[in-house]
């Protein structure tokens, strides 16, 4: 019997991948009435050594705090899609999900000067609160890196930019 035919306390405990009582393993959860779980949230930086000002966004209830969704795992897997990018296209999709789901809004175009490396290239992130500071030097030091396995990405980039304005 499984905990719908339970009564009283019984009704709160679950059981997922099996029946108890039949001998087959399962996994029981325990839920306690009017907990709800909330998502993993980014934890706090050390003291003095960022100016994201997270604990400010965490008390604002108008804010938007997307930002703190983003845990030191999925920034590593954030960072590790970014240096694996596949086309130009697959890198302003990267963009377009990055501020629909967190808020980032990164702009990627060639700089004012002549483009010789990928550090031609302006990567710029707008800062807000709950952004961490190494997370905005990370994603474009991983998008560079993406820009310099997959070259023709770059090329792409100029020219989407108009690189033979001049000519």
């Amino acid at each position: 019997m499984g905990w719908w035919g339970a009564s009283g306390s019984d009704r709160r405990r679950a059981v997922v991948g099996g029946d108890v009582q039949h001998g087959q393993v399962g996994v029981r959860i325990d839920m306690m009435p009017g907990m709800i779980s909330s998502p993993p949230t980014r934890q706090a930086c050390p003291p003095g050594a960022c100016d994201c000002e997270r604990e400010l966004l965490r008390e604002s209830c108008a804010a938007d705090q997307r930002i703190l969704l983003l845990t030191r795992a999925e920034e590593r897997r954030l960072l590790e899609r970014l240096e694996n990018l596949a086309s130009l296209e697959d890198l302003e999709r990267l963009q377009a999900r990055l501020f629909e789901q967190l808020g980032i809004r990164v702009r990627i175009a060639p700089g004012f000067n002549e483009v010789r490396s990928m550090r031609g290239i302006a990567i710029h992130i707008d800062e807000f609160p709950g952004l961490c500071r190494k997370t905005r030097q990370a994603i474009p030091a991983a998008i560079r890196r993406g820009l310099e396995r997959r070259p023709e990405i770059a090329y792409a980039l100029l020219n989407a930019h108009d690189l033979f304005r001049d000519l």
